[in-house]
């Protein structure tokens, strides 16, 4: 049975064979626990609105389908099929809902982490320096890494609190160093597939390596 990651408490996880058979080529992002349904398959809007697992959908199917959520900030996404293997992020910048500019990715050999943290970092590089913006993740994890971990985990030589090595410390560290260098930014999770035109967008992009269209 395949293992995922959960985006937002990290914990590893497995799902029924019957519900990845009825969603081909979905991935999910959490645990049940932290979704808070059944088996996953479905997840719904403050609008009470259905929001199906949207991997595949390409960038022009994202914007006719969603209209929820923040109209501006950099919202970013990664993943990899299957965790660890191979992946890709994606990073919009965005002002009023227009795309500002946009970058994706894809990696032969990684996962799910390595993929959401490459996501903000080529997402910050996407703003002006001085440029106030908030950057949105999907990655409870990453954000909380980011706000919350990473400054102790400095002090203590990229170590955490029980002595052992930061994981992926190659893009921690880049990302830590980028947040600290623009206190402009705020990094800030919001909720995956919840139909939040934006985040959808950045999923799209970080699997357009899976499609021949973007």
């Amino acid at each position: 049975m395949p293992e995922f990651t959960c985006q937002s408490c990290g914990a590893e996880f497995s799902l029924p064979d019957r519900v990845l058979e009825r969603y081909p080529g979905w991935m999910p992002r959490q645990c049940r626990a932290c979704r808070g349904d059944g088996d996953g398959a479905t997840a719904t809007t403050s609008s009470r609105r259905t929001v199906t697992a949207t991997s595949n959908l390409t960038v022009a199917e994202v914007l006719e389908r969603f209209s929820d959520g923040p109209s501006d900030g950099v919202f970013t996404d990664g993943s990899a099929v299957p965790n660890p293997g191979p992946g890709g992020w994606g990073a919009v910048y965005v002002r009023d809902n227009d795309v500002v500019e946009e970058a994706h990715g894809h990696a032969p050999d990684t996962t799910n982490n390595r993929m959401e943290l490459t996501a903000l970092i080529e997402g910050i590089k996407l703003v002006p320096s001085g440029t106030a913006v908030t950057v949105y993740t999907d990655s409870n994890l990453a954000a909380r890494t980011v706000n919350e971990w990473a400054a102790g985990w400095k002090r203590n030589g990229w170590r955490k609190k029980d002595g052992k090595p930061v994981k992926n410390p190659d893009l921690v560290e880049e990302l830590f160093e980028i947040v600290e260098s623009r206190p402009e930014i705020e990094v800030r999770w919001i909720r995956a597939h919840d139909g939040n035109r934006w985040n959808e967008y950045a999923d799209a992009l970080s699997t357009a390596w899976m499609r021949d269209t973007l």
